[in-house]
């Protein structure tokens, strides 16, 4: 009788995705005197600050690991936190502690925590002043060697970032605010990272803002062909200026937001 051969199984364990960094140091300029005395995160939305609403749909979309980046009138910030019911583990990095004041940008609150990601984990990013729904959350739940960035077909593309795709999948490149029509398929500022992205950062330089702009290491990941769209589906709530909060408001009455 030949002698039976049993191969052992190979189990190969997936690293997923539990981490997503909350971009909330700025002061929100576009608030005008609402943001004077207080992060234009914490302004109320019916009631409620408008960052609850946002940790509210990343804890429901899974989320177990959340780092708040944050730095204006950062003691509002950590007592907003503290009194947060959450059930996630919450880590809070003061911005202009690690980097300086000086330093500023959507690139910055990545750099923050280059030295708590693992070489092989991957990671989303969100900006603290937007809102989107859970489904459109757990899209972003992509556990591949790409990094990823969030679309929406919007009517008036020029106030906004532009992503050119290259192909049906991947991203050629941003343009930011285009002086004539290059398409309408803008960056809402959801994202999903590979540590790749820690290689880039120190490659760019200052915008012509004055500022270190995470477009421009995605430009570069782009370029290599690392980078590709996902299109939201449901919504996505930019509160950015007065205007904003009654809008935002409306919604949250009339929709389930998460």
């Amino acid at each position: 009788m030949p002698e039976k051969i049993i191969t052992p199984l190979l189990l190969i364990t997936k690293i997923m995705i539990n981490k997503v960094i909350v971009a909330a140091a700025g002061r929100g300029t576009r608030m005008l005197h609402l943001s004077k005395e207080k992060p234009k995160h914490l302004i109320k939305v019916n009631g409620k600050p408008f960052l609850y609403y946002l940790l509210n749909n990343l804890k429901v979309a899974g989320f177990t690991e959340i780092i708040m980046i944050i730095g204006y009138k950062k003691e509002l910030m950590e007592e907003f936190l503290d009194k947060y019911d959450h059930n996630f583990n919450l880590t809070i990095i003061n911005q202009f502690e690690k980097l300086g004041e000086e330093k500023y940008g959507t690139a910055c609150p990545v750099e923050c925590i280059k030295d708590i990601i693992r070489h092989d984990e991957s990671f989303m990013v969100v900006m603290g002043d937007n809102l989107y729904s859970v489904k459109d959350l757990k899209k972003f739940f992509v556990d591949d060697e790409y990094s990823y960035i969030s679309g929406l077909k919007h009517p008036e593309p020029q106030k906004y970032g532009v992503l050119i795709r290259n192909g049906e999948d991947y991203l050629d490149k941003i343009i930011e605010k285009p002086a004539t029509y290059v398409g309408d398929l803008i960056n809402t500022g959801l994202y999903k990272f590979t540590p790749a992205i820690f290689k880039r950062l120190p490659l760019i330089d200052k915008s012509s803002r004055g500022e270190y702009e995470l477009t421009d290491v995605i430009n570069l990941l782009a370029k290599e062909k690392r980078v590709k769209i996902k299109e939201i589906e449901d919504y996505w709530l930019d509160f950015g200026k007065p205007g904003d909060i009654k809008i935002i408001e409306e919604f949250l009455k009339n929709n389930r937001y998460d």
